[in-house]
This record gives structure tokens, sequence and C-alpha cells, in this order.
């Protein structure tokens, strides 16, 4: 459990499970570091950031997210898939948010992935998610007409300016798996 009460969870890939409104030590955050240069085997979690882990090079990391919940509102969740300039999975967040809308679960997925880039110096970020109506919002095509969505948008547009550069892209469910695998996590555990 960390300090904000959010459980981490332990499986096949490690998965950091993060709390919004709190700080998160970054001891306590779940990162893949690859092992293949030490002679070995699967991915295992660094805790924290190395100097050569941060983005110190300017490379841009890409966030898949994704949000839902079952019913709507319903029990809800949120996974971000982050890859490095390679490919190469950098991490995997995930939480269970209770009873909200799925809006809110795909913008909570998108205010992680700014907290990870931002709190990790990986200022050049992509987005990637299957939510048409968060990607147009933050570019500015829709309008934010939801009062509950209003201020997730307004963070998350003052987090995109502390950014060097970002991007935000929709894409078809079937092209969002990994995010939309740890969404799922997150309410499945929620839910038990």
């Amino acid at each position: 459990m960390l300090s904000n009460g959010a459980d981490v969870t332990h499986r096949p890939r490690f998965i950091y499970t993060h709390h919004m409104t709190r700080d998160v030590p970054a001891s306590q955050i779940f990162l893949f570091r690859d092992d293949s240069s030490l002679g070995g085997g699967p991915r295992k979690p660094a805790f924290g950031l190395s100097g050569e882990q941060k983005s110190k090079s300017g490379e841009e990391i890409t966030a898949y997210c994704d949000g839902g919940a079952r019913g709507n509102p319903g029990p809800a969740g949120y996974g971000v898939y982050i890859t490095d300039h390679t490919g190469e999975a950098l991490a995997e967040l995930s939480q269970f948010l209770g009873i909200r809308t799925n809006n809110y679960a795909e913008y909570s997925g998108l205010l992680a992935a700014l907290e990870f880039a931002l709190r990790y110096e990986h200022l050049r970020l992509r987005v990637v998610s299957d939510s048409e109506l968060m990607v147009k919002q933050i570019k500015g095509q829709y309008k934010v007409k939801s009062p509950d969505l209003r201020p997730l948008y307004d963070e998350a547009k003052r987090r995109i300016d502390g950014l060097d550069s970002f991007r935000i892209e929709h894409v078809l469910r079937n092209k969002n798996k990994q995010a939309d695998r740890l969404a799922n996590l997150a309410m499945d555990k929620g839910m038990r």
C-alpha cells in the first residue's frame, strides 16, 4: 500500500497504482528497466528513475491512455501504458476511481500520463487515446460543456503548458489494447 492509501498490485507486468489527488514518492512507483544488457531475462521493477532513464536526450515518450466505466456512471478506472522513443515499455499506470463516468476516467488517465511525464522530466509527450471527445476537447475542436469535466480539462491544459512539446491523437480501440487492459484491471480490482 502506498502512503496515499492506494494499493500497489503485482501482476506479471508491474503496475503503478496512482492516486490523482496526492503526491506519490518516487520510491513507490514501479517502472520498468531493461536488464537484458546484464544477461537478463524479464524486466524487473526499478524504484525511482536513474539519470539515464530520465528524458535528458529530449526524446519523445508515448502514453497510451484509456478509461472506462461499467455503466455510465459506474465502477470506473483508467490505464496508461507508456513507452520510450524506441517503443520499449517504460511504465504502466492504473487506478480504480470509484463510481464515475467514462469521460471522467478518460481524463483521469490523461492526467496520470501528464503527471508522470512532468515528474520524470519527459518533457516531450505524445498521447494516444480512443476517446474522441477528450482528444477533440484538448485540441480545442470541441467545447467542454460538462461541469464535471471542466476542472479535469483545466488541470490537463495547465500540465500540458509545463511540457516542451505535446501532441494528442485519436485511435480506434483496437490500437489501444495495452491501456484498455490496464483500465479493465483497475475496474476488476475495484469491483472485488
